[in-house]
Formats: C-alpha cells, sequence, structure tokens
C-alpha cells in the first residue's frame, strides 16, 4: 500500500509586501519615538527595511543573541557571530525588536537578556513577519502579520537577494 502523495506547499507570501503591511502596524506607535533593534539576521534585514518605510530618523540596533542563547554549551558557536550594535541609549526608551519567524521564543528571550545589558528600555515590543507557534517560552509578538502552520522538519527561511529584496523559502531538514 501506497501513501497519497504529498501536496505541493502553498505559496510563500511576498515578503516585502510584508514589511509594507508590519510598518502599517507600526505607524501608531511613531508618536511613542520608538527604536527598532533586528535580530541577525533576517531581523536585522527587516529592521532597516522599516526604518526606510517608516522614515525613522535614529539608526537602526543589529543585535546577535549566539553568546546568549540557553543552548549554547550544546551547540558552540555559529560560525558566523556578528556584532551588537547599538547606536543609542537603551535606557528609558521604547524598542520595536525586530525578528522574521518567531517560533520557540528562546531566540528573543536571549535578546531580551542582551538587551538588558544595554541598560533599562522604557518597554520593548517584539514585531516579526510569521508566527509559526509551537512556543516553549511565554513569548507573544505585538506586530505580526503571518501566522503559519509548518509540518515537523520545515523550516522558514528569510533571504536577501542582491538587490536587497527579501524572500521566502521553505526547507526541509
Amino acid at each position: 500500500m501506497s501513501s497519497p502523495p504529498l501536496a505541493p506547499p502553498p505559496p510563500l507570501p511576498d515578503a516585502e509586501a510584508q514589511c509594507r503591511q508590519l510598518a502599517g502596524l507600526l505607524r501608531r506607535q511613531l508618536d511613542r519615538r520608538p527604536v527598532l533593534v533586528g535580530i541577525y539576521s533576517g531581523g536585522a534585514w527587516i529592521a532597516g527595511r522599516l526604518r526606510q518605510l517608516l522614515g525613522l530618523e535614529d539608526d537602526i540596533g543589529l543585535i546577535d543573541v549566539s553568546f546568549y542563547r540557553d543552548d549554547f554549551s550544546e551547540k558552540g558557536l555559529h560560525p558566523q557571530v556578528k556584532p551588537t550594535a547599538i547606536p543609542f541609549a537603551v535606557e528609558g526608551r521604547h524598542i520595536i525588536l525586530v525578528d522574521d519567524v518567531l517560533y520557540t521564543g528562546r531566540t528573543t528571550r536571549a535578546a531580551i537578556n542582551e538587551l538588558f545589558d544595554y541598560g533599562r528600555p522604557a518597554s520593548v515590543e517584539l514585531a516579526v513577519l510569521a508566527d509559526r507557534g509551537g512556543r516553549e517560552l511565554p513569548v507573544a509578538a505585538a506586530y505580526c502579520v503571518w501566522n503559519v502552520t509548518l509540518s515537523a522538519g520545515q523550516n522558514l527561511v528569510l533571504a536577501q537577494d542582491q538587490a536587497e529584496r527579501l524572500t521566502w523559502r521553505l526547507e526541509h531538514a
């Protein structure tokens, strides 16, 4: 008895259009003068795009959570560690932490831990393009444009082409 053929995956949404949607959700927060902090690498790309779309004056912050991961001792150091750069005072600021995909919540927790090494923000909110569920920690995005269900062994990956256009791809583990 053979298994039925797998259905082709649905088409992935336009990540650039999703960035515009996310910018629309964030516009109502501009009176609080938020600053954006992108988590490498997809979140950093999105934060840069949001800065353009929203016309923000402040540079974005960039954060690499490699040393703050709770599985660092198991996985070791990622070979492409990037420097964290926070070009503004964190103390008392409204921070919007930006990532591409929210999954277990562990990356978000690590980013918040690292942010607090720079000071105590007035608030931290999370903005993501995609929420795939599967939370292991009590973390939720305040701003999200796509809730997606993936099969076990599937990963959603944000890529940037040479023209810096953002696109989604689905990978199988």
